[in-house]
């Protein structure tokens, strides 16, 4: 008989390094995403080097993808070197996260932006690819253009760039 194994834990997970707002940040996350959750924190205890009963780690999933926080400190700021690209089907997901991400933080161009807690997304339709790649050389040209002159990224616009309509970008 043979025994049953342990779902294996994925081998790669993101780490990220706060400055005191790792619980925080993971909880407001895990609200925008389906299949999320905290599913682990490890508190400081007398030894520290953090406050005693503060989060040091915790565990999280983000739509299905496992990451762990850290409360370590301000030696390390996030920068937009490393960001998390999150792929939306339609308008309304691109609008409602937007929303919630750039709410206290900063936007960025062609759909990137900076949450309240410094990390960098990027907020895009699952079609962009293939909005950047079509055959016809001067809609991609229009496309990227069109993308260049956006914070939020507008679907119809881009389509509206690759067909050769008339660019309104507002």
């Amino acid at each position: 008989m043979r025994t049953p194994q342990a779902t294996p834990s994925q081998k790669i997970k993101p780490f990220l390094w706060f400055n005191g707002q790792a619980e925080e940040a993971a909880r407001f996350y895990v609200s925008l995403f389906d299949d999320s959750a905290v599913t682990q924190v490890v508190r400081y205890g007398a030894a520290g080097p953090g406050p005693e009963g503060t989060a040091m780690t915790v565990a999280f999933r983000l739509a299905g993808q496992d990451f762990v926080a850290l409360n370590g400190g301000p030696q390390f700021p996030f920068t937009e070197a490393v960001s998390f690209m999150i792929n939306c089907d339609t308008q309304a997901e691109i609008d409602a996260l937007w929303s919630q991400l750039s709410d206290g933080g900063t936007p960025g161009q062609c759909g990137w932006l900076k949450d309240r807690y410094g990390l960098s997304w990027q907020v895009v339709p699952t079609e962009l690819p293939a909005l950047l790649r079509g055959p016809d050389a001067a809609g991609t040209a229009r496309v990227m253009q069109a993308l260049f002159g956006m914070h939020k990224i507008d679907i119809e616009t881009l389509r509206q760039a690759q067909a050769g309509s008339e660019l309104v970008i507002g």
